[in-house]
């Protein structure tokens, strides 16, 4: 995906964020569209269908976790929360009402940046034909075989262990929640079980990462869930 292609919305009630962001991400090549309300914001989501939304929490009109929730189903944007906001519950709760990643003010320009080529990247990918298998330097997932290789040779794993790794690797680059991933690997019933994660992250750790207790692959973002770092 080209980034002339691409289509920003930022929203903020600070207008001097909006005039900081625009020469920025227009010097990167985006087109830039700014909103400076909730309600602005999910009207240009609809009429624009913007490929990545910037997104504030503290909005004067909407909290921002109930912009994400009323973005249209059709939509194709991916948010990230740029916010002042940096206890771990408000993260986690923006990742779970539907955010794609989470960047605490003040954040440089060079990291929103990257957040972004990486979001897209993972868009990309998306979009494109599904891939039965992942590759990740010398990590290979195949998703319909169920089977794993690193460096020629098959990791075994546990049924759980593979859903795990599939979820992970499928976002890569994305934080995912605790509360994701119970749903999506255990089921709804698993929601307050976090240790289960905890528990099979580290013995997937132990199966592909060269040096578990510094791990490449399978990193924590502490008290709110784990990224799959390519």
């Amino acid at each position: 995906m080209s980034a002339d292609s691409v289509t920003i919305l930022a929203v903020d009630d600070e207008a001097a964020i909006l005039r900081f962001l625009k020469p920025f991400l227009e010097a990167e090549g985006y087109s830039f569209v700014p909103a400076g309300s909730g309600r602005e914001a999910i009207s240009l989501a609809s009429s624009l269908d913007p490929d990545v939304i910037l997104l504030d929490l503290g909005l004067p009109d909407l909290d921002g976790q109930e912009v994400i929730k009323s973005l249209p189903p059709w939509s194709r944007a991916r948010v990230i929360v740029l916010s002042a906001r940096g206890r771990e519950q408000d993260k986690v709760a923006a990742l779970d009402a539907g955010a794609s990643d989470y960047l605490t003010k003040p954040f440089s320009l060079g990291e929103l940046a990257a957040r972004i080529r990486a979001l897209l990247r993972r868009v990309e990918r998306q979009e494109g034909a599904q891939a039965a298998t992942l590759r990740f330097g010398e990590l290979f997932i195949d998703l319909e075989g169920h089977e794993v290789t690193l460096e020629g040779r098959e990791v075994h794993l546990t049924p759980i262990e593979f859903k795990l790794l599939a979820e992970l690797a499928r976002h890569a680059g994305k934080v995912v929640t605790h509360a994701q991933l119970l749903r999506e690997v255990w089921g709804r019933h698993s929601q307050d079980q976090e240790h289960y994660v905890r528990i099979h992250v580290h013995k997937l750790r132990q199966k592909i990462e060269k040096d578990p207790a510094r791990p490449r692959h399978l990193q924590t973002e502490t008290g709110v869930g784990y990224r799959f770092k390519e």
